[in-house]
């Protein structure tokens, strides 16, 4: 074999072997290309994954507080409510306890009046004290104060007191009231006093 065709042949070989080593230099950069994105992908996933969590961490944080939020509400809402009904409650009260207070003076009042009702020389007298008895049962039903009708009723032990039972006349008045010997009051429907009567049994 010549040198010359040795030559070619070698030129051949080194030919094949450059392209080969080409070869592999571009699979081996497309490799690194490919790991280099795949590389990239995984962090960028990672970053939203990240990013996926923090949102849902801070929606958590959002909802717990709206929940803390509404309770908070709700608690004071009640509060305020139970605060109000207790108000209410305490004057209510106050006003009821003052109202039943001025019963007894009404009582003296009437037993007054019926003193000085056969009295000819009590008349004036008399008339002064029915002026001041009638502005004082006025300023009563103007609070919501009222007397119980009782006579020719039936016995109801919601609303009366027996002070004493006597045999009825008639059987048809058993279980009726008789007589009064203290009058009862309502209060805005409520029983401020019962009244003290005494029952046909």
């Amino acid at each position: 074999m010549s040198n010359k065709h040795k030559n070619v042949k070698m030129e051949n070989h080194e030919e094949k072997e450059d392209k080969k080593d080409v070869l592999e230099q571009e699979e081996a950069a497309v490799e690194d290309t490919i790991a280099e994105e795949v590389a990239k992908e995984d962090t960028e996933l990672s970053e939203l994954d990240k990013l996926k969590a923090d949102v849902e961490a801070r929606e958590k944080q959002i909802e717990d507080q709206k929940k803390e939020y509404l309770f908070l509400m709700a608690e004071f809402d009640n509060f305020r409510k139970r605060t109000m009904r207790e108000r209410a409650e305490l004057i209510k009260n106050a006003a009821e306890s003052t109202l039943k207070g001025i019963l007894p003076i009404v009582d003296d009042f009437e037993r007054g009046l019926a003193a000085m009702k056969d009295d000819e020389s009590a008349k004036t007298l008399r008339e002064g004290v029915e002026l001041i008895y009638n502005k004082l049962v006025k300023y009563l039903e103007q609070s919501g104060v009222k007397a119980m009708e009782t006579s020719g009723k039936k016995f109801d032990t919601e609303f009366h007191e027996a002070v004493a039972m006597v045999p009825a006349t008639d059987e048809k008045m058993k279980g009726f009231i008789l007589d009064t010997v203290e009058k009862g009051y309502m209060y805005n429907d409520k029983v401020l006093r019962h009244a003290k009567v005494v029952v046909c049994q």
